[in-house]
């Protein structure tokens, strides 16, 4: 067989076509023959989904609303209690049993409060650490923080005559005498007229900002990449597939900005933003004036939080009468880490035994034909439903999900949200609206609607309103997250 001349590195070609070693290049040799490969590898030209799908937003959009605004503050008022009670009082004994003691009123801090509390008032004294010291009598004399109360029956613990901090005072009626009229210690009442006080709450929004640029070059570098997005869409896409994962990601960061949003605690923080260099917010360096409350630091500041929740009914139980003393919203949402949940399922499956070792089979029938089912998506305990789902920002290992170990990144293991709604007046529309305690406040107007803004700048890609050399794709939104009556609100942490 003749060789042919010149030869081109080592590349020698055969009669037959059949592979050799020196017909045969290396793919990854790095020679100087690499361009006249006869074997190219197989390319797959679509992507791999190695992680499914990869957003997370969705939560607020199951669980609220989103609704727009024109202020720089959105501030709401909550109703207080109807009754009067007073926690953390201390009884203190006045002398011999039939002196009667004297109660003073502080809130639930230990701090001082206007006392409502009238003469001819009967109330009922508890001590939480002493179920047995429960005491029914009658105010005889009031002060600006204190009553004396005379007992009507258990002379025995009138002679205790050290303080008892931590005791519980309500009211529950008012006795008089026939015929009482006039002025004079024990023969009239001031009758106080008590104005209802609103706890007021507010948030602020703030601006959220992404952008994704690519150069004028680049654009001409054509390289298709078929894909499927989370968004439902699928095809070929060039460049722009990067710009498409930003537009996911910033809409991702809509939602965590309102569930993970801190405010500024205090002016020295504030001013600590000016003071490191973020002199943008000098104008804003004063407490609360800087961040956003999210979701969690609203349950965190006012709500509830149930900490190390085993699985036990005894742990859960205790929820319920947390929702008994607030406001017994009758459904609630349970969005639960992987762990969580399963604890959950646990928890009921226990509940529901049926068969040989307390296995539960099937959905319905209970048939050991069926298959077995051990995840539960809502059940009902006491008056109260409870529909659960697995919340999967607490589960992405990106975010606040476990790591390779399956160990949970962080604290929060999920959260109670209640499925009520308020009536509230709304400004823009002019009328009374209901609206659910958990949703999301936007700025607009007639003139810029911040909602999710996004807009090309630069002189590529049908953008022309600049000189630079490229398209630069730019995201905006102004919000902040509204949570109504937290107190409904549960927290469960590790």
């Amino acid at each position: 067989m003749g060789v042919l001349s010149p030869q081109f590195g080592s590349l020698i070609p055969t009669a037959q076509p059949v592979t050799l070693n020196s017909n045969y290049l290396n793919f990854n040799s790095g020679g100087g023959n690499d361009f006249a490969q006869q074997y190219l590898p197989e390319i797959y030209e679509a992507e791999v989904e190695r992680y499914g799908n990869r957003t997370i937003g969705g939560f607020l959009r199951m669980v609220g609303a989103e609704m727009p605004m024109m202020s720089d503050q959105v501030v709401w008022s909550e109703q207080n209690r109807l009754h009067i009670s007073y926690d953390n009082c201390t009884v203190q004994a006045t002398g011999g049993a039939q002196t009667g003691h004297r109660i003073t009123i502080a809130n639930q801090n230990g701090t001082t409060v206007q006392n409502v509390i009238d003469v001819n008032d009967t109330i009922v004294v508890m001590d939480p650490a002493d179920p047995a010291f429960t005491v029914k009598a009658i105010v005889y004399a009031v002060g600006a923080a204190f009553v004396d109360a005379q007992p009507y029956t258990r002379a025995a613990v009138n002679d205790i005559n050290v303080a008892r901090p931590g005791c519980k005072v309500f009211v529950y009626g008012s006795e008089f005498a026939k015929g009482i009229s006039g002025t004079g210690a024990g023969t009239t009442s001031n009758f106080n007229s008590i104005e209802p006080q609103l706890s007021t709450f507010s948030n602020k929004p703030i601006i959220i900002r992404d952008q994704y640029s690519v150069s004028g070059s680049d654009t001409a570098q054509i390289g298709w990449v078929e894909v499927a997005t989370e968004d439902g869409n699928s095809g070929y896409l060039w460049y722009l597939k990067a710009e498409g994962e930003t537009r996911l990601r910033f809409e991702d960061y809509l939602e965590m900005a309102m569930i993970e949003g801190e405010l500024a605690s205090t002016n020295a923080i504030a001013a600590s933003f000016n003071a490191v260099g973020l002199t943008q917010f000098v104008n804003q360096a004063t407490a609360g004036s800087i961040g956003t409350e999210g979701l969690f630091a609203a349950i965190n500041n006012g709500g509830n939080v149930l900490s190390g929740y085993a699985g036990s009914l005894q742990d859960f139980d205790s929820v319920l009468q947390l929702l008994d003393s607030e406001g017994a919203i009758e459904e609630n949402m349970l969005f639960l880490d992987r762990r969580t949940e399963l604890l959950f399922d646990n928890m009921l499956a226990q509940q529901n035994s049926y068969g040989a070792g307390g296995t539960s089979y099937g959905v319905f029938e209970n048939s050991e034909d069926m298959a077995l089912n051990l995840g539960f998506s809502g059940f009902r305990r006491g008056s109260y439903d409870f529909y659960k789902t697995s919340w999967k920002y607490l589960n992405d290992a990106s975010l606040r999900g476990g790591s390779s170990n399956f160990v949970n990144g962080d604290n929060i293991d999920g959260v109670l949200v209640p499925a009520g709604t308020s009536t509230v007046y709304d400004q823009l529309l002019g009328t009374n609206i209901r609206r659910p305690f958990l949703h999301v406040r936007y700025r607009a107007s007639q003139a810029d609607d911040r909602r999710m803004k996004s807009w090309l700048t630069g002189s590529v890609g049908g953008a022309s309103n600049s000189t630079l050399d490229a398209m630069q794709v730019n995201f905006l939104s102004e919000r902040c997250l509204c949570v109504q009556a937290r107190n409904n609100f549960v927290l469960f942490t590790a």
